[in-house]
């Protein structure tokens, strides 16, 4: 028997904004909101589907040092130029964590600065 991962959970301090962020880049709906601010954000058939859900959990404590986990994502329906065009318009960063600049990914940020990259291959969607 195994286990597979169903939620990832992100301290953040504005969870609406970061549940906006990443439910345009991921194409993700809100599934659930509590009552201390947490956000769920997941696919659109919900938990315990192809894909983990994100919980975004409301934090006062400020980020110290790079995330010791981050996302890679892959776009679905574009080349990689055009998609890292379009996550900057909806509000990525590059992020410089010590890459050569000869890598075949961008590292970027989310509008909180937790970073995450940007692979080449495109992946079919689920």
């Amino acid at each position: 028997m195994a286990s597979r991962i169903s939620e990832l959970v992100l301290d953040c301090r504005d969870p609406e904004l970061l549940a906006r962020f990443w439910c345009e880049v991921l194409d993700f709906v809100v599934l659930d909101r509590d009552d201390d601010g947490s956000l769920e954000i997941g696919p659109r058939e919900g938990f315990g589907g192809s894909q983990p859900t994100i919980i975004l959990s409301p934090s006062a404590e400020p980020r110290k040092a790079k995330s010791r986990l981050h996302i890679d994502l892959n776009a679905t329906d574009r080349d990689q130029d055009a998609e890292l065009e379009r996550l900057r318009e909806l509000g990525a960063r590059p992020a410089n964590i010590g890459q050569t600049g000869e890598e075949s990914w961008h590292v970027l940020a989310d509008p909180e600065g937790n970073e995450f990259c940007l692979l080449r291959a495109r992946l079919d969607p689920l």
